[in-house]
C-alpha cells in the first residue's frame, strides 16, 4: 500500500508528470490492474495503467471502469490531452502523463514494487516487507520481534504477541524504546556491543522498566551499522532458534540496504527539484508537479540546526527527517543546501509553517538547537524571492533569544528592511557626513546626547513632550538640544524629505 502523494512524488523522477488530481492527495493505493484483452478488472482503489491507450481520454475512461483512483498513460497517446484531463476532472481520477522516453515495463516494475511489494514505512517510501519478514522471524524464534535502525527507531514489528512485555508496546507506541529504557541498554553496554560486534547479546529482565529480558544482534552490512533485530524472551536463544535469529538478522540487512538505497535515490531526485525551484527555472510548474505539490500558494522556510558547535551533524540529521516525514504525513518537500535546510510548503498560512518547524524540533533529541524562518507566500515561479525572505528570517531568528517562534516575512518585513539598511551601512554604502554622521562624531567626542535626542524628536513626529518622555528629560531639554544641534550641523528639521533620510541613516546605523 503507498499514497497517491508518495507515488506522484517518486514517479516524478521516472519523467512521469501529474496532469490533474480531482482526488485526495492521501488517498491509499492497495493494488495495480491494466487492460487484459478487450476486458477491464474492476478494482477499488487501483492504479491504472493504460497500456495501449489511443488518447487519454480513453485511458481515462478504462480507469473509470475498473473504478480507479489514478490512471497513467503515456505522452505520446493520440488525441487532445486536455480533453482527457477534464474528463479525468470530472469522473474524479487523477490522470499521471508519462514521458514518450520511458518505456511501460520499466514503469510498471517501478509501480507494482511501490504499491504492492510491502507496507508504507513511516517515511512513506515503500517498498519494504519488513513488517511480513518481522513476523516470519517471529514465528521462526518463538518470540515477538523488533526491527529497529541504527538510531533505534521501530522499523518494523511481528503481529505476533508471544512473550510480549510492557517494554515493548511502549517501544512500538512511542517509535522508539523509552529513554528509561535506553538508559538500561546504554548502562548494561548494550549499544556497544552493537556497535562492535556481530554475535547476539541476551540482555537480562528489569521488571522496574517491564522488560522480561531480550536477545539483540546488530544488522550489519560489511562493517556499517544499519540497525538492530529484537527478540523479547525470558532466556537466551540457542541452537535452532539462535541460528535462526543471525540468519534473519542477515536477511534484513538485505531489506535495510535496499531501503536505504532507495531512500537515498528517492532523496537526491527530490532534492534536486527543490533546488532548481528555489534557484528559479522556466518550468517551474512542471517541477512542481514533479514534487507531487500542489499548485497555488507556496512559503520557503529555512532551517539550521546544530549540537553545541557541531552544525553538520545535526543538520544532517534534521534534513533525514525533514524528508521521512518524522511521523506523519509529509506536506513539503526538502533540500540541503550549504549549511541550511530548505523546505517547500504548500499553503499561504504562517502557522502550518510554523507548525511544521515544531514537528521538525521536536523528532529531533533535545540537545539539537533548531533556528528558522519563514518567507513569505509565493507562486512556483516567485520561490526564489520566499527563499531570501525566508533565508533573512532565519538571520533574525538566530539573534532573538533562545525559545522565540520562528519570524515569518508577513510580520517581520520591517526588521527585515532595517537589517538590509544596516548590511548596506556595513558595507560603507550610506554617506560619511551629512547631519547625523556629524552629530554622531560630535556625541563621541562631547558625551553629548544629540543623536538620541534626534531620534526621539523625529519618532515623536515633532511631539517635545513626547520626545521628553522618551528620553526622560523636560520638553524644554529637547528644544534646546535642537537648537544646540543647529550650531553643530545644518539641521533641517522642517523639509520632510531630508527628515526621511535622516530616519533612514538612523535606522540602518541602528542608533539608539
Amino acid at each position: 500500500m503507498i499514497r497517491l502523494d508518495r507515488l506522484v512524488n517518486v514517479l516524478g523522477g521516472y519523467g512521469v508528470r501529474l496532469a490533474c488530481c480531482p482526488v485526495p492527495r492521501d488517498a491509499e493505493l492497495r493494488s495495480v490492474v491494466m487492460r487484459e484483452s478487450t476486458e477491464v478488472r474492476a478494482v477499488d482503489g487501483d492504479v491504472f495503467l493504460a497500456v495501449g491507450a489511443g488518447s487519454v481520454a480513453e485511458a481515462v475512461g478504462w480507469a473509470v471502469a475498473a473504478r480507479a483512483c489514478a490512471v497513467l498513460v503515456h505522452g505520446d497517446a493520440g488525441g487532445a490531452e486536455a480533453e482527457g484531463v477534464a474528463l479525468g476532472e470530472s469522473e474524479g481520477v487523477a490522470v499521471l502523463v508519462v514521458e514518450p522516453a520511458v518505456s511501460w515495463s520499466q514503469l510498471a516494475g517501478v509501480v507494482y514494487g511501490l504499491v504492492l511489494e510491502g507496507r508504507e514505512t513511516e517515511s512513506g517510501r515503500g517498498p519494504t516487507d519488513l513488517f511480513a519478514l518481522a513476523d516470519n522471524l517471529a514465528g521462526a524464534v518463538g518470540g515477538a520481534v523488533t526491527i529497529e535502525d541504527r538510531l533505534s527507531r521501530v522499523l518494523a514489528y511481528s503481529s505476533s504477541q508471544e512473550g510480549a512485555d510492557p517494554a515493548r508496546l511502549a517501544t512500538i507506541l512511542g517509535r522508539r524504546a523509552p529513554d528509561p529504557l535506553r538508559a538500561v541498554f546504554e548502562e548494561r553496554g548494550v549499544f556497544a556491543h552493537l556497535a562492535a560486534h556481530d554475535g547476539p547479546l541476551f540482555v537480562e529482565r528489569d521488571p522496574e522498566h517491564g522488560l522480561t529480558g531480550r536477545m539483540v544482534v546488530a544488522v550489519r552490512a560489511g562493517r556499517e551499522l544499519l540497525g538492530s533485530v529484537w527478540v523479547t524472551c525470558g532466556s537466551p536463544l540457542t541452537g535452532a532458534r539462535g541460528a535462526a535469529l543471525a540468519d534473519g538478522a542477515r536477511t534484513v540487512a538485505l531489506h535495510l540496504l535496499r531501503r536505504q538505497a532507495s531512500a537515498d535515490l528517492e532523496r537526491q531526485v527530490e532534492s534536486d527539484l527543490v533546488i532548481r525551484l528555489l534557484e528559479g527555472t522556466a518550468d517551474a510548474a512542471t517541477v512542481l508537479s514533479r514534487l507531487g505539490l500542489p499548485p497555488g500558494a507556496l512559503r520557503v522556510v529555512a532551517v539550521r540546526a546544530r549540537i553545541a558547535a557541531e552544525r553538520h551533524a545535526a543538520l544532517l540529521l534534521a534534513f533525514e527527517r525533514a524528508t521521512t516525514g518524522f511521523g506523519w504525513s509529509r506536506p513539503g518537500r526538502s533540500a540541503l543546501s550549504g549549511n541550511t535546510l530548505y523546505t517547500v510548503l504548500p499553503g499561504d498560512g504562517v502557522a502550518a509553517a510554523r507548525e511544521w518547524v515544531d514537528r521538525l524540533r521536536a523528532a529531533l533529541p533535545a540537545r539539537v538547537a533548531v533556528t528558522a524562518g519563514v518567507g513569505g507566500p509565493a507562486s512556483a515561479a516567485d520561490l526564489p524571492a520566499s527563499r531570501q525572505e525566508a533565508d533573512e528570517c532565519l538571520a533574525l531568528h538566530e539573534a532573538r533569544a533562545p525559545g522565540a517562534e520562528p519570524p515569518a516575512y508577513d510580520e517581520s518585513w520591517d526588521d527585515i528592511l532595517l537589517q538590509r539598511l544596516r548590511a548596506a551601512a556595513r558595507g560603507g554604502r550610506t554617506p560619511a557626513r551629512g547631519p547625523v554622521a556629524e552629530l554622531r562624531r560630535h556625541d563621541d567626542e562631547h558625551a553629548t546626547h544629540y543623536v538620541a535626542t534626534l531620534r526621539a524628536w523625529l519618532e515623536a513626529q515633532g511631539d517635545l513632550a513626547r520626545a521628553g518622555s522618551r528620553l526622560g528629560v523636560h520638553p524644554n531639554t529637547i528644544r534646546y538640544r535642537l537648537r544646540r544641534m543647529t550650531e553643530v550641523t545644518a539641521l533641517d528639521l522642517d523639509d520632510a524629505r531630508k527628515r526621511l533620510a535622516m530616519i533612514i541613516d538612523l535606522a540602518a546605523a541602528g542608533d539608539d
